[in-house]
Protein backbone atom coordinates (compact mmCIF):
# COMPACT_ATOMS: atom_id res chain seq x y z
CA UNK A 1 0.00 0.00 0.00
CA UNK A 2 1.45 3.24 -0.96
CA UNK A 3 1.85 6.08 1.43
CA UNK A 4 -0.59 8.42 -0.52
CA UNK A 5 -3.20 5.53 -0.20
CA UNK A 6 -2.80 4.82 3.32
CA UNK A 7 -2.41 8.84 4.17
CA UNK A 8 -6.02 9.57 1.97
CA UNK A 9 -7.28 6.18 4.15
CA UNK A 10 -6.70 7.08 7.58
CA UNK A 11 -7.86 10.71 6.52
CA UNK A 12 -10.84 9.57 5.55
CA UNK A 13 -11.46 7.14 8.27
CA UNK A 14 -10.69 10.26 10.67
CA UNK A 15 -12.53 12.72 8.62
CA UNK A 16 -15.54 10.00 8.83
CA UNK A 17 -15.24 9.08 12.97
CA UNK A 18 -15.11 12.31 14.05
CA UNK A 19 -18.73 14.89 14.16
CA UNK A 20 -19.41 17.16 11.46
CA UNK A 21 -20.25 20.51 11.78
CA UNK A 22 -21.60 22.00 8.26
CA UNK A 23 -23.75 24.30 7.95
CA UNK A 24 -26.72 22.99 5.47
CA UNK A 25 -28.18 24.54 3.05
CA UNK A 26 -31.83 25.43 3.36
CA UNK A 27 -32.08 26.51 -0.64
CA UNK A 28 -34.13 23.92 -2.75
CA UNK A 29 -31.52 23.20 -5.46
CA UNK A 30 -31.02 19.69 -6.66
CA UNK A 31 -28.04 17.71 -5.37
CA UNK A 32 -26.73 15.42 -7.63
CA UNK A 33 -25.79 11.58 -7.56
CA UNK A 34 -21.90 12.18 -7.22
CA UNK A 35 -21.91 14.98 -4.68
CA UNK A 36 -20.77 14.06 -1.50
CA UNK A 37 -23.21 13.74 0.87
CA UNK A 38 -20.51 14.88 3.82
CA UNK A 39 -18.46 17.53 3.68
CA UNK A 40 -15.08 18.32 5.67
CA UNK A 41 -15.34 21.18 7.53
CA UNK A 42 -11.93 21.03 8.96
CA UNK A 43 -8.99 22.57 7.14
CA UNK A 44 -6.26 21.31 9.02
CA UNK A 45 -4.99 18.20 11.73
CA UNK A 46 -7.64 18.48 14.62
CA UNK A 47 -6.60 17.51 18.90
CA UNK A 48 -6.88 13.45 18.41
CA UNK A 49 -5.80 12.87 14.70
CA UNK A 50 -3.30 11.51 13.51
CA UNK A 51 -1.46 11.15 10.28
CA UNK A 52 -1.56 7.66 8.37
CA UNK A 53 2.42 8.92 7.61
CA UNK A 54 3.48 9.72 11.22
CA UNK A 55 2.10 5.83 11.91
CA UNK A 56 3.59 4.07 8.76
CA UNK A 57 6.82 2.43 10.32
CA UNK A 58 6.98 4.23 13.39
CA UNK A 59 8.05 2.31 16.14
CA UNK A 60 6.23 0.54 19.03
CA UNK A 61 7.21 0.37 22.59
CA UNK A 62 6.03 -1.63 25.56
CA UNK A 63 5.47 -0.07 28.88
CA UNK A 64 8.83 -0.35 29.97
CA UNK A 65 10.36 1.57 26.89
CA UNK A 66 11.59 -1.33 25.29
CA UNK A 67 10.61 -1.59 21.75
CA UNK A 68 8.61 -4.42 20.55
CA UNK A 69 8.41 -3.66 16.67
CA UNK A 70 7.34 -1.18 14.00
CA UNK A 71 3.88 -0.46 12.36
CA UNK A 72 3.61 -2.40 9.22
CA UNK A 73 0.68 -1.68 7.94
CA UNK A 74 -2.95 0.02 8.62
CA UNK A 75 -5.89 -2.11 7.92
CA UNK A 76 -9.30 -0.45 7.02
CA UNK A 77 -12.82 -2.08 6.77
CA UNK A 78 -15.41 -1.45 4.54
CA UNK A 79 -16.58 1.48 6.19
CA UNK A 80 -13.34 3.10 6.56
CA UNK A 81 -12.46 2.17 10.16
CA UNK A 82 -9.68 1.02 11.35
CA UNK A 83 -10.01 -3.10 11.63
CA UNK A 84 -5.99 -3.66 12.63
CA UNK A 85 -2.82 -1.82 12.70
CA UNK A 86 -0.26 -4.38 11.83
CA UNK A 87 3.04 -4.59 13.85
CA UNK A 88 6.29 -6.33 12.68
CA UNK A 89 7.57 -8.07 15.89
CA UNK A 90 10.18 -10.23 16.44
CA UNK A 91 12.63 -9.00 13.80
CA UNK A 92 16.18 -8.88 14.64
CA UNK A 93 17.71 -7.06 11.23
CA UNK A 94 14.98 -7.28 9.65
CA UNK A 95 15.06 -11.31 9.92
CA UNK A 96 12.90 -13.21 11.74
CA UNK A 97 9.92 -11.45 12.70
CA UNK A 98 6.22 -11.86 11.77
CA UNK A 99 3.32 -9.96 11.58
CA UNK A 100 0.75 -9.42 14.34
CA UNK A 101 -2.44 -7.59 14.56
CA UNK A 102 -3.68 -5.13 17.28
CA UNK A 103 -6.68 -2.99 17.74
CA UNK A 104 -6.43 0.47 17.40
CA UNK A 105 -7.48 0.93 20.71
CA UNK A 106 -5.33 -1.52 21.97
CA UNK A 107 -2.08 1.56 20.52
CA UNK A 108 -1.48 4.02 23.40
CA UNK A 109 -0.60 7.27 21.70
CA UNK A 110 0.73 10.21 23.16
CA UNK A 111 3.61 12.57 21.85
CA UNK A 112 7.34 12.56 22.57
CA UNK A 113 9.45 15.60 23.96
CA UNK A 114 9.86 16.75 20.28
CA UNK A 115 5.88 16.95 19.75
CA UNK A 116 6.06 13.51 17.75
CA UNK A 117 3.41 10.62 18.07
CA UNK A 118 4.91 8.09 19.87
CA UNK A 119 3.07 4.41 20.28
CA UNK A 120 2.84 2.44 22.56
CA UNK A 121 1.18 -0.92 23.59
CA UNK A 122 0.44 -2.87 27.09
CA UNK A 123 2.24 -5.90 26.10
CA UNK A 124 5.46 -7.23 26.26
CA UNK A 125 7.76 -8.85 23.62
CA UNK A 126 7.64 -11.67 24.07
CA UNK A 127 3.71 -11.54 24.11
CA UNK A 128 3.32 -10.42 20.85
CA UNK A 129 5.93 -12.93 19.50
CA UNK A 130 3.38 -16.01 20.69
CA UNK A 131 0.23 -14.31 19.56
CA UNK A 132 -1.33 -15.28 16.40
CA UNK A 133 0.85 -13.89 13.12
CA UNK A 134 -1.52 -12.29 10.62
CA UNK A 135 -1.01 -12.97 6.57
CA UNK A 136 -0.73 -9.16 5.01
CA UNK A 137 -0.81 -11.12 1.61
CA UNK A 138 -2.72 -14.51 1.79
CA UNK A 139 -1.68 -17.10 -0.47
CA UNK A 140 -4.55 -18.05 -3.26
CA UNK A 141 -5.76 -21.27 -2.82
CA UNK A 142 -5.00 -23.26 -5.87
CA UNK A 143 -7.04 -26.22 -6.96
CA UNK A 144 -6.13 -29.01 -8.94
CA UNK A 145 -2.83 -30.96 -9.92
CA UNK A 146 0.40 -29.51 -10.86
CA UNK A 147 2.63 -31.58 -13.53
CA UNK A 148 6.31 -32.43 -12.14
CA UNK A 149 8.71 -29.04 -13.21
CA UNK A 150 10.12 -29.71 -16.60
CA UNK A 151 13.79 -31.10 -16.65
CA UNK A 152 12.90 -33.32 -13.61
CA UNK A 153 15.89 -35.92 -12.49
CA UNK A 154 13.17 -38.06 -11.02
CA UNK A 155 11.95 -40.91 -13.50
CA UNK A 156 8.05 -41.37 -13.68
CA UNK A 157 7.08 -44.31 -11.10
CA UNK A 158 5.54 -46.37 -13.52
CA UNK A 159 8.97 -46.47 -16.11
CA UNK A 160 11.96 -48.56 -15.34
CA UNK A 161 15.29 -46.50 -14.83
CA UNK A 162 16.75 -46.73 -18.22
CA UNK A 163 20.11 -45.13 -17.11
CA UNK A 164 22.65 -47.48 -17.49
CA UNK A 165 26.56 -46.19 -15.87
CA UNK A 166 29.45 -47.47 -17.40
CA UNK A 167 32.53 -47.68 -15.75
CA UNK A 168 36.29 -46.94 -16.96
CA UNK A 169 36.94 -50.37 -18.85
CA UNK A 170 34.03 -52.70 -18.93
CA UNK A 171 31.54 -52.99 -21.67
CA UNK A 172 28.23 -50.82 -20.78
CA UNK A 173 24.68 -52.73 -19.98
CA UNK A 174 22.21 -52.38 -22.61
Amino acid sequence: MSKTTLTAAVALLMAASLPVYAQTSSSSTSSSASAPSKSVSATQLQPGQIRATQMDGATVYDTQNQKVGDVKDIILDKDGKVAAVVLDVGAFLGIGGKYVAIGMNDLKITQDNNNKPRFAVDMTKDQLKAAQAYELNPRSASTGTTAPPSGSTTPPANRPNTNTTTTPGMPSKQ
